[in-house]
């Protein structure tokens, strides 16, 4: 009975103990619980706030960058003290001329065609004149019986001088003899005259030519009839050019007219002859601009020894010519176009803008010359903005500071 009801206590006592542990255990858990779900919580704010900022950041990085302008700068290359211009030209002989016959008649023979190279002197052909031999033949006739005549009348008036000093004659008889011989001595002149004449026009017959050159055309033959130009346009024999020398005529724009002076260098190119020069001088100017094309004709000289150059044919000349002042080089796209004139963007130390007119020179295409406005120590932007102003910020691209034209180009 005892040991029951000892049993009966203590199960009591475990069945009143037990709500008592069980409580503090439930709030530990709940609370972990809460922990837990704060954690979560806190862990999907943050997660969700932190990207936010990060897009604010870039976004406020982002949008200062498109703020400030990046630009690609170059240095201006120094202009070449001379500039060569390439102008088209035509290569003409030295001498050219047409040979014309200086009497009528029938070609009886040529000695030259076309290609032949030919020594002053040389004889090129024959004409037969039969008039002018026989129209000769009279006129030496004429000379004898003129030499004959005077003769005589100078014996008449040998003997009427010796006659007066006696006064076996009168005056007028002694006059009239002296008168008489001295127009018979007139009349010897104008036979002689005559026939010198008729001498030379038969000299005519044979065709020389003038200097040493080439014949570039024939345009007679054998039995052709001749005619010198009297009643009917005369013909042109022969076509003769002397071509070891030959002359270029080039038309030189007017703002290189100062510089074209005689002594320039000056290259000949031809296509039918690739990379090969052929060097020139520049001889002679007109000392005259054309008001039609505003150009001064310029004529260049060139040696032409061995016969290459062939006249008549098409040329580039090469003209060596000063440029004058110091100017500097820039690309074309560096330029902008505004009211006030032609201008350039420059880049200051402190990464400012600098507006500066200029004024230009010679336009290369690509490139143009600047005789004022900009250095070649300046940062000039290739390719600004039409936006850009003056005092500008700007941000100069990785690798662009230091480029010249040239480079910037490329």
């Amino acid at each position: 009975m005892i040991e029951t009801e000892e049993k009966s206590a203590h199960i009591k006592t475990q069945v009143s103990l037990s709500p008592t542990h069980q409580q503090p255990r439930s709030k530990w858990s709940a609370w972990v619980i809460a922990v837990v779900v704060l954690f979560v919580i806190a862990v999907v704010v943050i997660s969700g706030i932190v990207p936010r900022e990060k897009a604010k950041a870039a976004l406020r990085t982002e949008t200062y960058d498109l703020a400030i302008p990046t630009v690609s700068v170059m240095h201006p290359k120094m202009g070449s003290p001379q500039t060569e211009i390439v102008l088209p030209g035509n290569i003409q002989a030295f001498i050219d001329s047409p040979i014309y016959a200086r009497t009528n008649g029938y070609l009886k023979k040529w000695y030259a065609d076309i290609g032949t190279h030919v020594k002053a002197g040389q004889l090129l052909a024959e004409i037969e004149t039969p008039e002018v031999d026989q129209e000769l033949d009279q006129a030496r006739a004429q000379l004898t019986t003129a030499q004959a005549n005077s003769h005589l009348s100078q014996i008449t008036s040998n003997r009427y001088q010796d006659l007066g000093k006696t006064e076996a004659v009168s005056k007028q008889d002694v006059d009239n003899a002296v008168g008489d011989f001295e127009a018979k001595k007139a009349q010897v002149e104008s036979a002689e005259s005559n026939v010198k004449r008729l001498q030379q026009l038969q000299s005519f017959e044979k065709i020389y030519a003038p200097f040493d050159g080439v014949i570039t055309a024939r345009n007679t033959d054998v039995g052709h009839l001749i005619n010198s130009g009297a009643g009917a346009p005369a013909t042109e024999l022969f076509h003769i050019a002397e071509k070891r020398t030959l002359r270029v005529f080039v038309n030189v724009p007017q703002e290189y007219s100062q510089a074209a002076q005689p002594g320039l260098t000056a290259d000949l190119t031809l296509q039918e002859f690739p990379g090969k020069k052929f060097k020139g001088m520049l001889a002679r100017t007109a000392n005259s601009i054309d008001l039609a094309s505003r150009t001064l004709l310029v004529e260049v000289d060139v040696d032409n020894p061995t016969g290459e150059l062939l006249p008549g044919a098409y040329t580039q000349v090469h003209l060596q010519v000063p440029s004058g002042p110091a100017a500097v080089i820039v690309p074309v796209s560096a330029m902008l176009f505004r009211s006030e004139g032609l201008q350039v963007a420059t880049v200051q130390d402190s990464n400012k803008v600098e507006l500066r007119n200029i004024t230009v020179g010679r336009d290369y295409g690509s490139e143009i010359e600047v005789l004022s406005g900009v250095k070649a120590s300046d940062a000039v932007i290739v390719n600004p903005s039409d936006s850009l102003i003056s005092g500008e910020t700007v941000r100069i691209a990785a690798g662009a500071a230091g480029k010249s034209a040239s480079s910037n180009l490329e």
